[in-house]
């Protein structure tokens, strides 16, 4: 048997410094009701959106994309969906 010394409490510890997450998924529809500013206030509060799109993708998130863009957000069309992270959240599509 090894000399294997695992302190639990100070792992937990860490873990909720480490793990101190902020926000929600938020489900919605993109079809042009909705003003830019409103998706990018949402995101400004550490949300992820996730956008059923009602038309053509790059009209609907021509007036938010640019600016999630720069500020190191990330934007993935997948089937019929935008998803729209903050920064700081990455959106892993290496499995498509």
């Amino acid at each position: 048997m090894s000399d294997f010394d695992l302190d639990l409490r100070t792992v937990e510890e860490h873990m909720d410094e480490e793990l101190d997450l902020e926000g929600s998924i938020l489900l919605d529809v993109l079809d042009g009701t909705t003003e830019p500013e409103t998706w990018l206030e949402t995101l400004d509060a550490g949300n992820v959106l996730v956008l059923n799109v009602k038309g053509d993708v790059n009209e609907l998130a021509a007036g938010f994309a640019r600016d999630v863009k720069e500020s190191g957000g990330s934007l993935v069309h997948f089937r019929g969906f935008l998803i729209v992270a903050p920064p700081g959240v990455d959106v892993d599509t290496s499995r498509l």
